[in-house]
């Protein structure tokens, strides 16, 4: 039996595609870890109704509950909506803070330097 027949599309085309086993390895486990954070997905999207005594308390809590909270769900959608950078781009974003952080760590010291020399000129006259 030929093993090439035997495998599906998938799976060549990942050996073709990754030759690095590395990068395989990595998908592999990415695939792994998709099924779980879908199941909690499907648990979060659930809603659960627990009967309760009819009372202040008992109404209150009567109502149709989610079992994650909405605040946790939206965040989870913007997460899902934000368009992350590649590589390239983060790198670029990271070399401008540094950048940036240098200079200005440079303009306040340049302005302590400064306004120690004015106060120590005033203070000690």
């Amino acid at each position: 039996m030929n093993k090439s027949k035997t495998r599906t599309m998938r799976f060549r085309n990942l050996e073709t595609s990754a030759p690095n086993k590395k990068i395989r390895r990595v998908k592999q486990t990415a695939r792994t870890i998709i099924k779980p954070i879908k199941t909690a997905h499907k648990i979060g999207q659930k809603m659960y109704f627990l009967p309760m005594p009819d009372n202040k308390f008992g109404r209150f809590l009567n109502k149709r509950r989610y079992v994650i909270p909405k605040y946790f769900r939206e965040a989870w959608h913007e997460l899902k909506d934000v368009k992350w950078p590649n590589r390239k781009d983060t790198a670029k974003l990271t070399l401008a803070v540094f950048i940036f952080a240098i200079i200005f760590g440079i303009l306040v010291a340049i302005t302590d330097y400064g306004l120690d020399k004015v106060f120590k000129k005033i203070l000690l006259k």
